[in-house]
């Protein structure tokens, strides 16, 4: 075994840019600590209390209850550490054969260059019974995967009113598209989107406002079995390596021809003029436009922030807007993203989690195209500090009308226990609660009244959001590297009423990515843009819930479609506590 001095393993300690970040972020903790005293160490990600937060609201559904009995395996060799084995899988609520109930797809490893296992590995598809329980149809619907699988992306490509599936994988990824009939086909190379390498995160979004979704694919680094390295030290042992002893890549821009077909447009879109490490991306509108840009984070280089100049080309301005690297200048480790106007001034923000001693990062818009990091003065700095996040999501889990935050946590070094005490392997999940303050002061850190399931530890990765038995309360799935995964049944007080939107584009793209969504009720308004992607890995249930809290009725509904329509439409006379389909130009589907 052969170490060499610019190979390390991802414990940043080992790195003299990080012995002084670390610095500076403990120092930057210790002052927010005497500035908010609530949190009162800044190692417990269980420090601060909400007064009025309810309790117990995620309860995890077990196996033998649900009927998912999927296990994700990673193929882990205990000889040589293969990168992608520590970095997957991930997770979608695809409502596959349109009856209104989300369905649930897995994602598995499988054969690669590393790793043929035997027997071979599937992804998993479990189609929902309606009756909180869940039968598997993969081999029905044909969408077992076939290579070493990393995430999905959920979205109605050909416009045909029924959702399609691609799969990124480390090797090659795949198009489904949806037969109508419980049944998928491969069309990956029909589609001409097989984006060969490592793919991660990828999100279908519209970008240049034809009515068409287009797709984004986040590529990670330039790996293979022959380029894989071997890190540690003779102390340690072999680990897995930091990022930086890998080239970076341009990641890919797939536009929609509209017959089937994608033209491969990165490089002539400036997207490809960026090599990066990508693993999450958000389709969101930051400067309220109405062109939707990117949000890209990456692993141990700067993020990226593409914005759409509206002639089928992208500016990068990560560095200007203050996105792209920590406060004190150094790139982090870069994972899940999200975006959403969480303090409601007409604004989309932007989170981005890292790894242990780098702390999550809580962008609020400045209105001008920069943002300004609040997850200190919020508590999420505080909490996150010792942590490594992956899956995470913006969504109103109370349904108060506030946009709340919950993420999935756990180290990539399944042995980073044995080197540091307050850094584990399998961390906590974490939730926040919006109060509805300014933007300095929103989230409350309500991990601690979560109940059982806040106290245990996962390798968490992916995670997705739907509402999975269609009561208005906003469910988490959640896939875990090497294990089982999580199903959280979301348990709110139904005192708080809601209303389910689904938005059916016609002249706007049919999944209406880029929809401005406003409701009023009595005294609330609230305003959510409905963003592509986001989390891990993962795809979202597409419907909407708008929360109004304890107001019983909505006085109106305003939709603004993007482009090509633009079309503004408000609704009245709305039923509250239940789901509606919205279709544009058409109002409410009967």
């Amino acid at each position: 075994m052969s170490f060499t001095p610019e190979r390390h393993i991802r414990i940043k300690v080992n790195t003299n840019h990080s012995h002084a970040r670390r610095s500076f972020l403990k120092r930057l903790a210790g002052a927010a600590l005497a500035a908010w005293a609530p949190y009162n160490g800044w190692s417990s990600p269980y420090a601060a209390q909400a007064v009025g937060a309810p309790d117990f609201p995620f309860e995890k559904i077990s196996s033998s209850k649900s009927g998912i009995t999927f296990v994700h395996h990673n193929g882990h060799s205990p000889d040589y550490y293969y990168e992608p084995e520590a970095t997957g899988a991930g997770c979608a609520f695809i409502d596959y054969d349109n009856d209104g109930w989300p369905d649930i797809y897995l994602v598995n490893s499988g054969k690669c260059d590393f790793y043929d296992p035997d027997p071979p590995l599937h992804n998993a598809l479990y189609h929902n019974n309606r009756d909180g329980t869940f039968t598997n149809v993969t081999d029905k619907a044909g969408v077992q995967g076939g290579g070493y699988g990393m995430g999905a992306a959920v979205g109605d490509f050909d416009g045909d009113g029924w959702p399609d599936l691609y799969v990124t994988q480390y090797g090659q990824s795949i198009l489904y598209r949806n037969n109508h009939d419980g049944t998928f086909t491969d069309v990956t190379d029909k589609a001409g989107v097989a984006a060969p390498g490592w793919s991660s995160s990828a999100v279908w979004f519209d970008y240049d406002n034809d009515g068409k979704l287009d797709l984004f694919v986040c590529r990670f680094v330039d790996y293979s079995k022959e380029k894989n390295k071997r890190c540690g030290n003779r102390e340690i042992g072999v680990r897995y390596c930091i990022p930086s002893v890998y080239d970076p890549m341009p990641s890919w821009l797939f536009r929609n021809n509209g017959d089937g077909t994608f033209t491969d447009v990165s490089e002539e879109s400036g997207i490809a003029g960026q090599l990066g490490k990508a693993w999450g991306v958000v389709a969101t509108d930051i400067n309220n436009d109405g062109r939707m840009d990117l949000f890209v984070s990456n692993d141990t280089v700067a993020n990226f922030l593409y914005v759409n100049q509206g002639n089928g080309k992208f500016e990068e301005i990560g560095l200007q807007a203050n996105v792209a690297y920590s406060l004190e200048g150094v790139a982090r480790s870069g994972m899940g993203v999200d975006s959403a106007d969480y303090d409601q001034d007409g604004w989309m923000d932007l989170f981005v989690d890292n790894i242990d001693h780098e702390m999550y990062s809580l962008y609020h818009s400045n209105h001008d195209e920069t943002f300004s990091d609040e997850a200190v003065s919020n508590g999420i700095g505080n909490a996150t500090y010792m942590m490594s996040g992956w899956g995470v999501k913006f969504f109103d889990y109370d349904n108060d009308g506030n946009i709340d935050l919950f993420i999935a946590n756990g180290h990539p070094d399944n042995k980073i226990n044995e080197q540091y005490s307050a850094v584990t392997y399998r961390e906590p999940l974490l939730l926040f609660r919006n109060t509805g303050g300014n933007y300095r002061h929103t989230f409350q850190n309500v991990s601690t009244r979560g109940g059982p399931l806040f106290t245990e530890r996962f390798a968490a990765r992916g995670m997705a959001i739907g509402d999975f038995n269609n009561d208005g309360a906003v469910d988490v799935l959640i896939a875990v590297n090497n294990g089982a995964p999580l199903l959280l049944h979301n348990n709110r007080d139904s005192q708080n009423h809601w209303l389910g939107i689904r938005l059916v584009g016609t002249r706007a793209n049919r999944d209406a990515i880029g929809a401005r969504i406003t409701w009023k009720a009595g005294d609330l308004t609230r305003s959510v843009l409905k963003v592509g992607g986001g989390s891990y890995l993962a795809a979202q249930d597409p419907r909407v819930v708008l929360g109004i809290g304890q107001r019983t009725r909505i006085d109106w509904v305003q939709i603004k479609w993007p482009e090509p329509s633009g079309r503004v439409e408000r609704l009245t006379d709305l039923p509250i506590d239940r789901y509606i389909t919205i279709v544009e130009g058409k109002g409410i589907n009967p």
